[in-house]
């Protein structure tokens, strides 16, 4: 395969470029919108726009006019905790030949929606502000084009079904789709009060508005597929049982709050968002991955999510276990790259994965999802003491280890690595899964099979964890095997890994065992698995700082210096939230607590320039500027994306050295650090078990202290300073 090929695999396609910048979304369950700042869904720009459902668009325009132009935005926004959607909207002018027969303002347009169930609910309330009574003409445009979200993404296709005529009643438009796999899809849009004409393309209104009185519509559209129609509520019941519904989700979390008000907007809005990426999931307690693009499950977003969450909130890392051990492969598929034990990747439910025009149905093409499946169940275990679980779970975590030695290590040297087996699957298999992202230091595309840095970090982490789980369930001879095979696993990784003169660890080993001299992130992550020698993490955090290396926003992906380095690019010199709290979680455990520091204020300070405070999955690697300056937006990144937004929790442990161990009933906090942008910080609900408690830290000089406010049951809390 050809480079330009290469790159090309799964790209998401940007042809033109966006409306604005600042779309909303919302989520529920399966279904997500994407939309303007009026609540309009627009056709042109990036394209992304659109009501989506497992994976198809039902609808790909959405356009509101008053006297056939797009009202004026006022302002709008979505509620803090992600449910609702309103904007303010008036009439421009509307003149009559020269005239201005009514001028801007006039007319008040409040415009509501959220998502619950399959279903988008939208409200229209409409105020005449004028001195006389106002006719006043208003249409809706709808249009359907049921792609598939790959399509939407920019891939071809060579034959698509066909589309099925429109059915329309009095307040009802009906938009219908056979796709190619047999399933009818359909876009049910409910009006009351009627409108006074429905046609294919939408509906209009001719309102007669006395003046101060209100008009009231109410919209439902709903996403069916196949032979099941939603059943639907009136607005007013569904937003009250689905509010609700949030609020109950809220609760859950313990409430983070510091004296810095920026970092309480950017730990509210992170919670919510975690929040909004689980609620209403199929899979239970499941954070789905990004919208638009990943809003579905993802084996390693899903594990790293709960990694970073597990102390604020475990019932996510059970979720995610649960799920991905009833997933687990059990037998061997080389199109989907399914091993016996190997952790799912992905899973899609839209027309083209039904066909297998794409490998993503139930796809297993992750080197690193299976290891960090036990390293989650033995955090998951420390951190709650759930034993039954974990007996459950202990097949599972055997399958997993016996694909790190026998499928994972595909030429037996005691190093995990991956090489392609299906034909259209992904060819980098790690978290960085661009086609271009491992190379040597000459910009050469690294040859198959490829050892990852990071990945042999997670194999050492997963025997560790499971030599802890082996001995919790009265195995002390496998825990004292899996010891002995971390061990090794270490030494070897510092033989082949360690490169002197970059000062860090090689990127990969290629297929002829060379490696890849190229300093990148992903060495970092060595230091969250403990793997690396502390000399090396010594070194390997030095290196991490240079000016080449961190941008002012956080660490790159790639150092500047590197051949392939572009900060525009996806994996080769951006920035990448969750990789930064995670290396910023090792960098503590070595003790470099300051440069956890550093990360977390510069990740507050990407935050404070985001709209609604909300991280993407990434931003460009340029150079911070000046004061006043934001960092440089990636046009296409996932905003919402949950490994994003559960940053700031792994990054908040990591500072205060974090510690809940449900075995000896123990909140522990190692040498706390808190970075002078925030000198005080309180945690209240912390949950251990049945017991609670709340605390608060005070940074003072070089130390924390750490006060108990309240505590309610059996439970211990340590400083160590």
């Amino acid at each position: 395969m050809d480079e330009a090929t290469l790159s090309q695999q799964y790209y998401i396609a940007t042809k033109s470029p966006p409306r604005d910048d600042r779309v909303r979304v919302l989520k529920y369950g399966a279904t997500f919108a994407v939309f303007d700042r009026l609540g309009n869904i627009q056709c042109s720009g990036l394209g992304e726009h659109g009501l989506f459902c497992d994976g198809t668009r039902h609808l790909s325009e959405l356009v509101l006019n008053l006297w056939n132009a797009q009202p004026l935005l006022l302002s709008s926004t979505i509620e803090p905790n992600n449910f609702l959607f309103t904007a303010d909207l008036a009439n421009l002018d509307v003149s009559h030949g020269n005239t201005v027969a009514i001028h801007r303002g006039t007319l008040h347009l409040l415009r509501s929606k959220f998502l619950w169930h399959q279903m988008a609910y939208e409200e229209l309330k409409l105020v005449n502000y004028g001195m006389e009574t106002l006719t006043v003409p208003l249409s809706i445009g709808f249009a359907a084009d049921f792609a598939d979200i790959f399509e939407v993404r920019g891939m071809r296709r060579r034959r698509r079904g066909r589309y099925l005529d429109p059915e329309i009643g009095p307040d009802c438009l009906v938009l219908g789709y056979e796709g190619l796999d047999g399933v009818t899809r359909r876009t049910r849009i409910h009006c009351e009060p009627a409108p006074r004409s429905t046609g294919p393309e939408g509906m209009s209104f001719s309102l007669e508005l006395k003046p101060k009185s209100p008009a009231v519509f109410n919209f439902r559209t709903s996403c069916e597929n196949g032979k099941d129609k939603s059943r639907s509520v009136p607005y007013s019941q569904a937003i009250r049982r689905a509010n609700s519904e949030v609020i109950g989700a809220a609760h859950s979390f313990p409430r983070v709050v510091s004296s810095n008000s920026r970092f309480n907007d950017w730990i509210r809005r992170s919670g919510d968002d975690v929040q909004m990426m689980t609620i209403g999931n199929r899979e239970k307690d499941y954070p789905y991955a990004g919208v638009p693009w990943f809003s579905t499950v993802f084996g390693r977003d899903g594990i790293i999510t709960a990694l970073e969450t597990l102390w604020i909130e475990p019932t996510l890392a059970q979720g995610v276990l649960k799920f991905l051990a009833q997933t687990q492969a059990t037998e061997l598929d080389r199109e989907s790259e399914a091993e016996p034990g190997k952790i799912l990747h992905e899973l899609r439910h839209g027309e083209m994965a039904n066909l297998r025009e794409i490998p993503f149905g139930r796809y297993y093409g992750t080197v690193d999802a299976t290891p960090l499946f036990v390293v989650l169940a033995g955090a998951y275990y420390e951190r709650t003491g759930d034993r039954t679980l974990i007996e459950n779970l202990w097949p599972n975590v055997q399958a997993a280890l016996r694909w790190m030695d026998e499928y994972g290590d595909v030429d037996g040297d005691g190093l995990v690595e991956y090489a392609a087996h299906g034909s259209r699957g992904l060819i980098q298999q790690g978290w960085k899964d661009s086609n271009d992202s491992v190379f040597h230091s000459d910009g050469t595309i690294a040859q198959p099979p490829i050892a990852l840095c990071e990945v042999q970090g997670y194999v050492y982490a997963a025997k560790m964890a499971a030599a802890r789980l082996s001995r919790a369930l009265g195995d002390e001879a496998t825990g004292s095997r899996l010891e002995a095979e971390a061990a090794e696993t270490r030494k070897k990784f510092e033989r082949a890994f360690w490169c002197e003169d970059l000062g860090t660890y090689a990127l990969a080993l290629d297929g002829n065992k060379r490696p890849c001299q190229v300093r990148s992130s992903n060495a970092g992550h060595s230091l969250f698995s403990g793997i690396a020698s502390a000399e090396h993490a010594r070194k390997t955090a030095a290196t991490l700082f240079e000016s080449d290396f961190f941008s002012g926003w956080g660490i790159r992906t790639l150092a500047s210096g590197e051949a392939r380095y572009n900060p525009l690019s996806y994996h080769n010199g951006s920035v990448w939230p969750h990789d930064n709290a995670l290396i910023a979680s090792g960098l503590a455990a070595y003790g470099f607590k300051k440069f956890a520091g550093k990360i977390l204020l510069a990740l507050l300070d990407v935050s404070s320039s985001m709209e609604l405070n909300r991280l993407p999955e990434l931003f460009c690697g340029l150079e911070r500027e000046g004061p006043g300056e934001g960092p440089t937006l990636y046009p296409v990144a996932c905003s919402p994306q949950a490994w994003a937004a559960a940053a700031p929790f792994l990054l908040i442990q990591a500072c205060l050295g974090l510690n809940l161990q449900a075995a000896q009933k123990r909140v522990l906090f190692e040498r706390p650090c808190l970075p002078e942008g925030i000198p005080h910080l309180s945690i209240h609900g912390l949950r251990l078990g049945e017991a609670s408690v709340d605390l608060m830290f005070e940074r003072q000089a070089d130390t924390v202290r750490v006060q108990v406010l309240e505590k309610q049951g059996e439970l211990d809390v340590v400083a160590t300073l």
